[in-house]
């Protein structure tokens, strides 16, 4: 747990690193676990897990693509082409995804919701799976 100390110096380094980026036009790069101090100053985000980009790209961009789906269980192979499952759960009668979408979700069946920073960046770091040049690409990785 951090003391009122180093949560106090972080968040002034914080503030003084945005103060230079906004004076001067600097661009900088923040490695960090701490989601909340991302969400607060980055504009850009790059999710890593095992030094490989699983996500890339602007932060209210992906954001805006990303979707919390919930209703009756389903093969989450039956959605529409354009909404790719990032992470899914199951019980018996309900099933839990989170996908990446270009529109909207017009099937009723769903309770849709947006998605967190924390919610998006823990979905890419859990995910397993191979990726593909094609899926990469969508995914707005950078090899």
């Amino acid at each position: 747990m951090q003391t009122g100390r180093s949560l106090r110096a972080r968040r002034e380094f914080l503030r003084g690193l945005m103060e230079a980026v906004a004076a001067h036009g600097l661009s900088v790069v923040l490695s960090s676990h701490l989601i909340a101090d991302l969400e607060r100053v980055c504009d850009y985000l790059v999710v890593l897990v095992a030094s490989r980009v699983r996500v890339g790209g602007e932060l209210s961009a992906l954001l805006a693509s990303h979707r919390r789906l919930s209703g009756p269980r389903r093969d989450p192979g039956t959605l529409p082409a354009g909404q790719e499952v990032i992470t899914e759960s199951h019980t018996d009668k309900q099933t839990n995804l989170l996908i990446r979408t270009d529109g909207p979700v017009h099937d009723p069946a769903w309770a849709v919701k947006p998605v967190s920073l924390e919610d998006l960046v823990l979905a890419y770091m859990s995910r397993t799976g191979n990726d593909t040049p094609a899926r990469r690409q969508r995914l707005g990785v950078v090899s």
